[in-house]
């Protein structure tokens, strides 16, 4: 099943993007949990109009190990070079996926995890104070495997995950909100890219996944070449301040 994912990937990859060359290496956009594909269409619209091939994948939301192989099935389809960009969850499946490939020029980590071998995202979450996701998810739903599905309740959603989005925007995110599994969210990191790939941080300062302390910490340890902190930003930085991580993604994407 996971050949069949990455060879999938790797048709799709190529299909999208193959297809022109660029002298602008693609962008690859990877959402993290509870979100989906279109978290990134401001910034997807933006990096476009400059000139730049996207591709936002669709995060399977399994397991680091599986979704970095499904993504590096993606970055093996495209002929150009490639500034990887991860959201939240995300961040832990582009610094598996981009260990082994040597398309990629960059890292760009929005709101997101960037752990070291052995760590996890629930661990990197609870390193410090500040986080509220725990309380605020919903009743977990239970797989055939054993895991069981993770979904922020709906009526906690916006101010949890979207605070500074309009209401009504945050709670049609709610309702299409995508599930990961909670052995995803613990299972530690095999490979850590950002210990050899150039890396970029942006993240909000009023962020209630993971404590703002953390994503800091996080982005000094990788020796972040440049850090965005924005002041009153959630968790969902990119919805809410898409200029500041567009201009962030396309430095990284020049960045000699």
């Amino acid at each position: 099943m996971a050949k069949l994912a990455v060879a999938t990937a790797l048709y799709a990859a190529t299909s999208i993007t193959g297809h022109a060359e660029s002298t602008k290496p693609t962008i690859v956009l990877v959402h993290g949990a509870f979100a989906d594909s279109s978290s990134w269409n401001l910034v997807v619209s933006r990096l476009e109009k400059d000139g730049y091939p996207v591709l936002a994948v669709a995060n399977p939301l399994r397991g680091v190990k599986s979704d970095g192989e499904y993504v590096a099935g993606v970055l093996k389809g495209i002929k150009t070079s490639v500034v990887l960009v991860g959201h939240s969850y995300g961040g832990s499946v582009i610094s598996d996926a981009a260990a082994d490939e040597s398309n990629v020029k960059a890292l760009v980590f929005v709101a997101a995890f960037a752990p070291a071998q052995g760590e996890s995202a629930v661990a990197l979450s609870g390193k410090n104070p500040g986080s509220t996701l725990g309380p605020a998810l919903a009743e977990p739903v239970a797989l055939p495997n054993g895991a069981k599905d993770l979904y922020i309740d709906q009526q906690k959603f916006p101010d949890q995950f979207a605070a500074d989005v309009p209401l009504a925007a945050a709670r049609l995110m709610a309702v299409g909100q995508r599930p990961i599994t909670d052995t995803a969210l613990a299972e530690p990191a095999a490979k850590a890219a950002w210990r050899t790939v150039p890396s970029w941080f942006v993240y909000g300062q009023a962020d209630k996944n993971i404590p703002p302390v953390t994503l800091k910490w996080m982005a000094e340890r990788a020796k972040s070449k440049k850090t965005v902190a924005i002041d009153g930003a959630s968790h969902v930085v990119m919805i809410s301040h898409p200029e500041e991580v567009t201009k962030l993604i396309e430095e990284a994407a020049t960045a000699k």
